[in-house]
């Protein structure tokens, strides 16, 4: 019976004796393949969201397009009704038309006045009182130009485009709203153009390099890794440009490890089916300088 038991005590012993083994080999190979590797799980895709506003006040006439549509550079989005507008541009030409009139007839005028002058035949007075009225003449001609460019640019703006590829989100504009200048009506998200803002510490950036190589995983899609590389540091702590910055007046010094936001671009290919959206979860691992040929 005692040897039985004695026989079980060994075989535990063994047993844990390999488990012990096997645990301390993996732990080692741990240590040794994250040699050369940070990562962070403070993570996030962003990118460039293009705010589409009116340049004038207006009755939306047409919308083309509805949210999470794919459009194009160019393509024309909002319509707003022109009637007003094209009024504004045919009074302006009216009032053109009418200054460059006179003035046409002050420049013949001036014309005639400096052969008199010269001839001493029209007194000084009135050669003055005609070069008034010529200058006269020439700038009310010249604002009436102004005014019709003006004219013409608003009567423009009445017709919104893309300012750039993308998918259209935040779409706050319907048929037959009144809106304002400046007022936001819908975002323009290009998704060619994302990348990554990874929140490290500031002990984790010792190796940290522009260039270096990325691993990124991203919460959506487990078990695919996108590539990408580190493109700049920021030059501040998240907190230095934060909203309210923290302050020490008290002298109570605690410190705190910062995160320092470092971008990371995506490579070119690894994003071929545009399924990265903006505000996605992300872990990036950089691969250090110490590691690069590994």
């Amino acid at each position: 019976m005692e040897q039985s038991n004695n026989k079980k005590q060994k075989l535990i012993y063994f047993l844990a004796a390999i488990g012990l083994i096997v645990g301390v080999v993996f732990l080692i190979l741990f240590i040794i393949s994250n040699i050369g590797r940070i990562s962070t799980d403070d993570a996030y895709t962003t990118g460039r969201i293009h705010s589409i506003a009116s340049k004038i006040d207006g009755t939306v006439k047409n919308v083309l397009v509805e949210d999470n549509q794919s459009v194009k550079e160019n393509d024309l989005l909002i319509e707003i009704d022109p009637a007003d507008y094209q009024l504004k541009v045919n009074e302006a030409q009216a009032a053109h038309n009418l200054r460059n009139t006179s003035f046409q007839q002050a420049k013949r005028d001036i014309k005639r006045a400096q052969i008199l002058y010269k001839q001493e035949v029209l007194p000084k007075e009135k050669y003055e009182n005609v070069l008034t009225a010529y200058n006269l003449a020439k700038a009310q001609e010249d604002v009436s130009q102004a005014q019709l460019k003006i004219a013409l640019r608003n009567l423009e703006y009445t017709k919104i485009y893309a300012p750039s590829s993308g998918y259209i989100t935040k779409k706050s504009v319907e048929l037959g709203n009144q809106i304002q200048a400046g007022q936001p009506l819908m975002a323009v998200i290009s998704l060619n153009d994302i990348w990554l803002v990874a929140n490290f510490k500031e002990t984790q950036l010792k190796n940290v390099l522009p260039g270096q190589r990325v691993e990124i995983k991203v919460d959506t899609y487990p078990g695919k890794i996108f590539s990408g590389k580190v493109d700049s540091i920021m030059a501040g702590t998240g907190a230095a440009f934060s909203l309210f910055p923290p302050e020490n007046a008290l002298g109570n010094y605690v410190k705190i490890v910062q995160r320092i936001p470092v971008k990371i671009i995506f490579d070119k290919n690894t994003d071929r089916g545009h399924i990265l959206r903006i505000g996605m979860s992300a872990v990036p691992t950089i691969i250090t300088k110490n590691d690069q040929n590994k």
